[in-house]
């Protein structure tokens, strides 16, 4: 069943949000020895109707067995920063954050978290956690053991096992889980490696593996970063990876004129994410989380193992996941429901332009 929703067309600003990633500034992990525990900053409040939104909590993982990853390294003693929402429960909604995004959710996903909500605190006991191999408390490539002298190749289900302890850890035995964009992909992971944990499951914006242009722009965006370490080849892999994000009717509608007298608008903005995700995120992480998704290549028979009950949608001006790619993954599944957002605004109107995005989710989880 496909259904379509209204387009937006708002005027969204340069510093609109993106890819889930408007979040505080991390501290950079790329050189560090070991995890950061500092607890994280107090944000000002944030309310739902039910309670002011909580700090980022640490658990420590692995202590006795270690995670094997998929390239066979034992790892013991994993760190994973999270966040939890409303009162703890055997049954959770497990939300997957985007490529740089945090599990801070009140902070980058107000039209879904909230009473009301599809991530209704007063209702459900909701849990975000930070991947493996990022760089916003969980352990991430400076902390792992090297491989043949190079940062430990991790995969999607590296990431999904580590999200599996978490829970263990919680005492949830259950989950509904909601991701978009690389939370989408690692949705997949979590389908193909914890079938007996995921009651139901929804993809908004994902493939259900990268295709050659998606691994084509991650290459160019690695080889930035590796041609210029230190910071400016990751400002350039930021402005790679932006004009995936939109599509050239957002550009036309947002981007017009210039901001600096003699700069097109366009310019400007790709230098303020550049500078943005330069001063927050560690290139790093975005070689290991990029590579991880670009490795995940799950087969036709594969998917079609899936039993669980799962939404797909695919957004109309997609150009990074154009929805026919994305309903292509959901016909593999033989429980999908494939919907479709009808936005100009690109990959990222999952995040600026949901529409009845939260509406259409609500009515999956409660169905």
């Amino acid at each position: 069943m496909t259904a379509q929703t209204h387009p937006g067309h708002g005027h969204l600003p340069v510093s609109a949000s993106t890819e889930a990633e408007d979040a505080p500034a991390a501290t950079d992990r790329c050189q560090a020895g070991q995890p950061d525990l500092t607890p994280a900053p107090q944000m000002p409040a944030v309310q739902t109707r039910a309670a002011q939104m909580p700090a980022a909590q640490t658990a420590r993982l692995f202590r006795h067995a270690p995670l094997l990853l998929d390239c066979g390294q034992p790892v013991n003693d994993v760190t994973v920063t999270y966040h939890t929402y409303g009162t703890p429960q055997p049954t959770a909604t497990l939300v997957l954050h985007a490529l740089t995004g945090t599990s801070a959710v009140h902070e980058w996903w107000p039209d879904f978290l909230g009473e009301g909500r599809p991530l209704d605190p007063t209702r459900d006991y909701v849990i975000c956690a930070n991947v493996l191999g990022g760089c916003a408390g969980t352990t991430g490539p400076a902390e792992l053991p090297r491989v043949a002298g190079a940062d430990a190749p991790l995969t999607l289900r590296d990431m999904a096992r580590t999200g599996r302890a978490l829970l263990d850890h919680l005492g949830v035995i259950r989950v509904r889980i909601v991701g978009a964009s690389m939370g989408g992909m690692l949705a997949y992971a979590w389908l193909l490696e914890c079938p007996d944990l995921v009651e139901r499951a929804v993809i908004i914006g994902a493939p259900a593996r990268h295709s050659p242009w998606a691994i084509g722009l991650n290459t160019a965006a690695r080889s930035a970063i590796r041609a210029a370490p230190g910071g400016e080849g990751l400002k350039v892999a930021r402005q790679i990876a932006m004009l995936s994000y939109r599509s050239p009717d957002s550009f036309a509608v947002t981007q017009t004129g210039q901001r600096v007298p003699g700069v097109p608008a366009i310019t400007s903005y790709l230098h303020h994410h550049g500078e943005k995700l330069q001063a927050r995120f560690c290139e790093r992480s975005y070689v290991a989380l990029t590579g991880a998704m670009d490795a995940f290549q799950p087969t036709d028979e594969e998917l079609r193992t899936i039993q669980t009950p799962t939404l797909v949608v695919g957004i109309s001006s997609d150009v990074l996941y154009p929805p026919a790619e994305v309903k292509a993954g959901a016909a593999l599944l033989p429980r999908a429901d494939y919907r479709e957002l009808h936005s100009i605004h690109g990959h990222d109107a999952f995040l600026m332009d949901p529409g009845p995005l939260p509406g259409m989710v609500s009515a999956f989880l409660g169905a």
